[in-house]
């Protein structure tokens, strides 16, 4: 079967929630990707910042053999002894006391605002259940989840969405202050925006943000979903900023491909009870088998600290051969989570996206006037070498 084909059978049963490019993937390794004719690409999206580990680590491929031949599912009726060591594992590296598991990073935010509304009702007084979120924020696609994401695009839609969201300008400590009514009991922000165009704060917000919280008596959130694991030079991108948080959620990378996803909180704010929350799937034995050995490699592997070196060397690489063209704006991020910024009059994201791939890179568009990396951590000096080299060409041409 050919890529022809399947798109074929995409048109015909597929329903039209995605607009796929024209490829598809046979297999890969390390940061490569092969087609079905055997093409070969270099993988600068990492499947959305989830193969942290790149495609196919042996190490991964061992684990989930082993666990798959052992035991995939039971369900949360039971004790799973992979679950209760990820989550072990994940509050030792974290600020948080308790995890709860589910399937993604969409199902994650869910279980945070559940959380956080769950906390309120039980705080003397009760406080109200208010939610505040920053504009041009992605926390998902789920209704309460899209209740958060305050980009039209995404929201209009799907009205009436789930009441009791506000929305301030990221980086704006005065607009948030004003914000923090009684009848609000939590504050959920990304610590880089990611789909919303690669947007890093301010210094001091993120602080600020935690101070306002405290102040004021509400939860701080942070949707780590894309930053968290390493992605932007730290396990956690909190920990650039000095701070701790309540409750950070977690998915992505977790799995290194499996659908995983986390919602961590200090043990204050971990008010669930039985019967509040649940998930069929969520940290099943085969996906929390995948997410601890993620965690070994990637601390084992010193891929945290590589990706803090190999962030500032590609964005130093883009700066210097992409500074040279005029529809060139900028390099934004932290990490190995970048943003190439374009002129839009001279050259769009999607047409840098599709001449790249044309060229055998695969990047991200994430806007008109932006493409997104996020290889995978493992990423060498040359494969970003090569990178540059074909974005180059592309913008150039």
């Amino acid at each position: 079967m050919d890529s022809a084909a399947i798109a074929a059978l995409y048109d015909q049963h597929l329903m039209r929630t995605y607009r796929p490019l024209s490829v598809a993937f046979a297999r890969g390794q390390g940061c490569r990707l092969w087609d079905l004719q055997g093409r070969e690409y270099l993988d600068f999206v990492a499947g959305i910042a989830v193969m942290a580990t790149g495609h196919s680590h042996p190490r991964i491929v061992t684990a989930l053999q082993q666990q798959a031949a052992e035991l995939v599912h039971t369900s949360n009726l039971y004790y799973n002894r992979e679950q209760a060591r990820l989550a072990e594992r994940l509050t030792a590296l974290s600020f948080a006391d308790r995890c709860f598991f589910c399937n993604s990073g969409t199902e994650a935010n869910e279980a945070a605002i559940k959380l956080a509304r769950r906390w309120a009702g039980l705080q003397d007084p009760p406080r109200g259940p208010g939610i505040i979120a920053a504009l041009s924020a992605f926390h998902g696609r789920t209704l309460g989840s899209l209740s958060a994401t305050a980009q039209e695009k995404y929201q209009k839609p799907f009205q009436p969405l789930l009441p009791g969201f506000g929305y301030v300008p990221y980086n704006d400590l005065e607009a948030l202050a004003a914000a923090l009514t009684p009848e609000i009991c939590a504050v959920i922000l990304e610590p880089v925006q990611g789909e919303g165009g690669v947007n890093v704060p301010d210094e001091g917000y993120l602080a600020g943000v935690r101070q306002l919280c405290d102040q004021r008596g509400v939860l701080l959130i942070l949707d780590e979903i894309q930053t968290g694991l390493g992605r932007t030079g730290k396990w956690f991108a909190y920990q650039h900023h000095g701070i701790e948080t309540d409750s950070m959620t977690l998915a992505k990378a977790l799995g290194s491909g499996l659908p995983i996803g986390a919602c961590l909180a200090r043990e204050a704010a971990a008010v669930f009870q039985p019967g509040d929350h649940a998930a069929t799937f969520g940290g099943n034995h085969l996906c929390s088998a995948a997410a601890l050995e993620t965690l070994q490699v990637i601390a084992e592997e010193g891929l945290v600290e590589r990706a803090a070196e190999r962030g500032g060397f590609l964005a130093g690489l883009l700066r210097q051969r992409l500074g040279a063209h005029t529809a060139f704006r900028e390099v934004r991020g932290q990490g190995l989570l970048l943003a190439v910024v374009l002129d839009p009059e001279q050259i769009t994201g999607p047409q840098v996206q599709e001449a790249a791939l044309r060229e055998g890179l695969i990047v991200n568009a994430i806007g008109p006037d932006r493409v997104r990396l996020a290889p995978p951590l493992i990423v060498s000096e040359e494969e970003c070498r090569q990178a540059v080299e074909i974005l180059d060409k592309v913008v150039a041409e």
